[in-house]
């Protein structure tokens, strides 16, 4: 890739950023320990966040793990010393309380555990590797998964299922996950990466504010009375409505060419 973020100069080894076409890429980075994430990690992750949220030139995320795992959680051996991977206002890893505005895909190889699970919870779209494996094990070492996981998983999948992952602690797989919607592409192994930059690329070709407004409204809409739910679309998205990257979508489109989005 190229067009590399500023932030991936800057942060720790244990997270790599790269921009190309439109997608940032987030990779976990600690292989050895597959992908744990400690205290750097949510950190490296936060920051990045920050930086990318800003540029006009990023408009789709991609969130994977380097040497084929995607996250096998919080790095316990740091719990223990005391190094929490929880930043304020974003969470544990740096997001899973407050996902960014942008479209995020987890690309899922390997495992997915715990708090790698959450992470995969927070992301709007789902790839994973045939061979990856889910599970929300924190019961099995007297925790609770208190970065999203029990509180998205049933929102996501049906009530007993949730349940059934969420109280035996078991690995279940991608191939399962898939069945019950969880999972939205399933891929050979080693493939989920290239499938998630293929979604996040037709992504990226749409305009950004229509994305994030799109985003915004399913994601805050759930909570929303029948009553004043068009009244607050409306304060989302009719901005959008009077934006130039409307006018030029409509411009484009009569004149048979592809759009020139500057998220104005």
């Amino acid at each position: 890739m190229s067009d590399v973020s500023p932030d991936a100069k800057t942060a720790p080894d244990e997270v790599l950023v790269e921009v190309d076409g439109g997608v940032a890429v987030i990779t976990i980075n600690r292989p050895r320990a597959k992908n744990a994430v400690n205290g750097v990690v949510a950190r490296a992750i936060a920051a990045a966040l920050d930086e990318l949220e800003e540029r006009k030139d990023v408009s789709a995320y991609v969130l994977t793990g380097a040497g084929g795992t995607f996250c096998a959680g919080m790095d316990l051996k740091g719990f223990l010393t005391g190094d929490f991977p929880v930043v304020e206002g974003r969470g544990f890893g740096g997001l899973a309380e407050a996902p960014p505005s942008k479209p995020l895909i987890a690309a899922v190889e390997g495992y997915a555990l715990a708090g790698g699970c959450e992470l995969a919870l927070a992301c709007d779209i789902i790839v994973a590797s045939e061979e990856a494996r889910f599970g929300l094990p924190e019961p099995k070492r007297g925790l609770v998964a208190g970065a999203g996981g029990v509180m998205r998983l049933p929102r996501r999948i049906p009530y007993h299922i949730a349940m059934e992952i969420a109280l035996t602690g078991d690995h279940f797989p991608a191939s399962r996950l898939y069945e019950v919607g969880l999972v939205n592409h399933l891929t050979p192994a080693g493939g989920a990466l290239g499938k998630a930059l293929e979604l996040a690329r037709r992504i990226a070709a749409n305009a950004p504010l229509a994305l994030a407004a799109t985003k915004r409204v399913i994601v805050e809409s759930a909570d929303w009375s029948l009553d004043e739910m068009f009244k607050k679309q409306g304060e989302i998205v009719n901005p959008v409505f009077g934006s130039k990257d409307a006018m030029e979508g409509a411009a484009a489109f009569a004149e048979k060419r592809a759009p020139q989005w500057k998220g104005e």
